[in-house]
């Protein structure tokens, strides 16, 4: 099993890298929405932001070229594929809003398929599988536990009232295999391995 956080692991996690033209327009969109001025709200670091198909926890380093292995045997035979970013919302509610995403669209039967591939793959190393199905986006902030029902009503308001059409793509080529390092300014992200699609 996963050493728990405490145990000095390497917190990781498996996901596909934004290009930089979608991380420009959910910088856009974040800074529309942050004129509002919501104090309650935290949002995502867009330059940091992936599309996370596994979160890992914390691994021992010697496990680290086993999952790579694994992230490999699952991607072999699948080619290159097309996603899109598409509507604005939130969990669980539009109304009661906890976590703010942007859904992903097109090709999503090949990147489902993809990520139950991997999980399936990563059970035998200790990983249990997703208990929820996979649900791709992208998260760009979250709400604190301290706003209250009045602001959550506002920020839902705000939400539903604000579209998001965007002609942003996102090429899937790749499988990145990553460190998550926490700080006090934030997360600090680096590779850790990266497994090609097939061309």
């Amino acid at each position: 099993m996963n050493p728990s956080p405490g145990q000095g692991g390497i917190r990781s996690f498996i996901a596909i890298e934004l290009p930089d033209e979608v991380k420009r327009a959910l910088a856009q969109l974040s800074r529309e929405l942050g004129k509002a001025k919501y104090p309650f709200v935290k949002w995502v670091d867009m330059e940091n932001i992936h599309l996370t198909l596994k979160f890992l926890g914390n691994i021992p380093p010697g496990q680290v070229a086993k999952i790579a292995e694994a992230v490999k045997q699952a991607a072999q035979g699948k080619s290159p594929f097309q996603l899109e970013i598409s509507k604005l919302g939130a969990f669980p509610s539009v109304n009661q809003p906890r976590v703010i995403w942007i859904g992903v669209g097109g090709e999503t039967e090949r990147l489902l398929e993809l990520q139950q591939d991997i999980d399936s793959r990563l059970v035998p190393l200790g990983f249990p599988p997703e208990e929820q199905p996979f649900v791709p986006h992208l998260t760009i902030a979250r709400v604190r536990e301290n706003a209250s029902t009045d602001d959550k009503k506002a920020l839902g308001r705000l939400l539903a009232s604000r579209g998001f059409d965007s002609q942003s793509h996102i090429a899937v080529d790749s499988i990145k295999l990553m460190r998550s390092q926490l700080t006090p300014e934030g997360p600090v992200y680096s590779l850790l391995s990266v497994v090609a699609l097939a061309k």
